[in-house]
């Protein structure tokens, strides 16, 4: 069985899991980062906070923080009843099980959704999306995705 999702579905991810993902060194960690397909994850947020620069990059930014957290809120228990569905699917190496996966993920897009408005001012959350996107050839050192 595969997961059957009608819309955009926003699902974010945690710092932790972006820095095991993509297998980030502090050396990774202090280059000028652009982060394609962020959504509403915590990454920019506290890489931020820890002093790093980052620019995430999404089309899901086009929505303001009240509607992306109704949508986050309103499709959370579909995604958990998807991987339930299909645990069997999974890796669970880094994560036990749907529980904890759940946690770790609404408190990912808690942290996003807490920065958002913020880091939007700041221009750290960008409308746009793959594969052309409005910035100067080699403003960044290092792109995730």
């Amino acid at each position: 069985m595969s997961f059957v999702l009608e819309k955009v579905v926003p699902w974010g991810r945690s710092y932790e899991e972006y820095v095991v993902m993509f297998a980030l060194t502090g050396t990774d960690l202090e280059k000028s980062i652009l982060g394609c397909g962020d959504g509403p994850s915590a990454f920019n947020s506290r890489l931020t906070r820890r002093g790093g620069k980052i620019v995430s990059v999404d089309p899901l930014y086009q929505f303001s923080a009240e509607e992306l957290e109704s949508r986050i809120n309103e499709t959370y228990v579909t995604v958990l009843e998807q991987a339930k569905k299909n645990k069997d699917e999974f890796v669970w190496k880094n994560i036990d099980n749907i529980g904890q996966l759940g946690r770790i993920r609404m408190d990912a897009m808690r942290q996003f959704l807490d920065d958002y408005p913020f880091g939007e001012k700041q221009g750290r959350y960008v409308v746009g999306e793959l594969p052309m996107l409005e910035f100067p050839n080699k403003e960044f050192e290092l792109a995730l995705c």
